[in-house]
Formats: structure tokens, C-alpha cells, sequence
């Protein structure tokens, strides 16, 4: 039977929201922390970076960053976004996958990596961070971004979806059904192991969109509304005493460091 599952850049408008913004200006402090450590700019990695709205952040903020990505529409984006922002010598879009890493880097390895809503759609989650891993200089930091499985199941018993809400709950890879768009979702546990066994510690764990997934669309009809909830997200996860929340994003994002 063939496998149904959308390949990496086929899916990727099937991916959550996941509060680009709040994941943005978490990595650019984490990059402004490894400057300050290192005392220089940072070479970055961005693998499955798309249209560049991480790349193009910390370029702006002084960095050289390289996009993999297997989609070459999205790597034309990219240019134009970096082209126009004025950083096209500080951003460079090569078409690939972790599994060029090797060719892209050509021996040299970088200070920073992220991959963001790139682990869903790979062969090999483990493979894939031990490739990261390798791409890293001792000491280098990675930033991951992943769909959490709770979520899901959370947002489909809500809907009334649950037979749904129990596939995704007990199925190995988190997914609904043979329809879901996502190949895999991922439990906070299931990341630190991964992360774990490609040599990387982590260092913090926050959650992306606690509640914003959960609301129907209907109710917010306004910007205010958008932010109101936006606020509501942030507070809900950066409140002491609620580090179990975290486990209940629609995305996971996990900062660690190689060791």
C-alpha cells in the first residue's frame, strides 16, 4: 500500500501554527546569547528554513545564515525577502535536505542551527539530529521546533472528533488518521530522548500556542482578539508552577546545546 503521507515541502501548509513571532524572538535572544559568549557574529544553519522568517531575523541582527530547504519556490522567496530587507549578502538559499549537509558545509561547521516544523517530515527524526549534531561546533547550539502530539488530540476531542482524538493519542506517530496532513507529531519526552542520543543537552522547553489552536476562528474577529489570546498564550507558559503546560502546545520548542 503506498504511503499517503505528504513529503516535506508538499506539507508544509499543513503545518500548525505555531507563533512564529514568540519562536522568532526566541531565537534571535538565543543567538544574542551566543554572541555575547563567543564575541562575534554567529554562522547559522536553517534547515527546512522555507521563505527565510528566521533566516532573515538574524541576519538583521548581524548574522550569516545558509537556509537548506528542498523547495526551490521557497527558496526563491527567500531571496526576494532577503533581497528586499537589504541582507541578500548575509542569507544564502541552497536546495536540499539533511542529507546534504556534508556538501553544503564542505568541512566547516556552524554556531547555530534551527530546525523549525522539519522533524515532522524526515525519513529518520534521529539521523537527522545526529546530522545537525555533526553540523555544530562543540559547544554550538540548536534550536527545534516540533508539533506536539497533545494538542491534536486535545483540539479533536473539543470537535467532537473522538475516535480522532484517540488515533493520535495512541498512534506511534501522533497522527488522526490516514488523512492527517502531519507524517508524525512528537511528545516532549520523545524530543529530550532524540536529542539525548544525537548528543545534545537540552537547556529550555517552552510551548507554543497553549490555547490559540483551541479557539474557534469565528470568535476572533479582531486584531485585538488575536492579541488578547496571543497574551493569554504567553502567560499561561511563563507563569511558575505551570511547567506541565508545555507538554499541551501545538508546538514544541526545545533550545539545546551540543555537548
Amino acid at each position: 500500500m503506498p504511503d499517503e503521507r505528504p513529503t516535506q515541502h508538499q506539507a508544509a501548509s499543513a503545518r500548525p501554527p505555531l507563533r512564529p513571532s514568540a519562536v522568532v524572538a526566541t531565537v534571535v535572544g538565543l543567538a544574542e546569547q551566543c554572541h555575547d559568549r563567543l564575541g562575534r557574529s554567529l554562522d547559522v544553519l536553517d534547515l527546512g528554513g522555507g521563505t527565510g522568517h528566521v533566516a532573515v531575523a538574524l541576519a538583521a541582527a548581524g548574522h550569516r545564515v545558509t537556509v537548506v530547504d528542498p523547495s526551490p519556490d521557497a527558496l526563491a522567496a527567500l531571496a526576494r525577502r532577503a533581497r528586499e530587507s537589504g541582507l541578500s549578502e548575509r542569507v544564502a538559499g541552497v536546495q536540499g535536505d539533511s542529507d546534504s549537509l556534508p556538501t553544503v558545509l564542505a568541512g566547516r561547521t556552524v554556531d547555530l542551527v534551527c530546525c523549525h516544523g522539519a522533524l515532522e517530515f524526515v525519513d529518520d527524526p534521529g539521523a537527522t539530529l545526529r546530522a545537525l549534531a555533526s553540523a555544530l561546533s562543540r559547544g554550538g547550539s540548536l534550536s527545534l521546533l516540533v508539533a506536539g502530539r497533545l494538542a491534536v488530540v486535545f483540539a479533536k476531542a473539543i470537535a467532537g472528533e473522538f475516535t480522532h482524538a484517540r488515533t493520535a493519542l495512541v498512534d506511534p506517530q501522533g497522527r488522526w488518521g490516514p488523512h492527517d496532513p502531519l507524517p508524525r507529531r512528537f511528545d516532549l519526552d520523545q524530543v529530550e530522548r532524540l536529542l539525548t542520543d544525537a548528543g545534545f543537552s537540552a537547556l529550555q522547553t517552552r510551548a507554543t500556542t497553549i490555547l490559540g489552536h483551541l479557539v474557534p476562528a469565528a470568535l476572533l474577529d479582531s486584531d485585538a482578539d488575536r492579541a488578547a489570546l496571543t497574551e493569554l498564550d504567553e502567560l499561561l507558559v511563563s507563569g511558575p508552577g505551570r511547567e506541565f503546560l508545555r507538554t499541551l502546545g501545538s508546538g514544541l520548542h526545545v533550545l539545546a546545546r551540543r555537548g
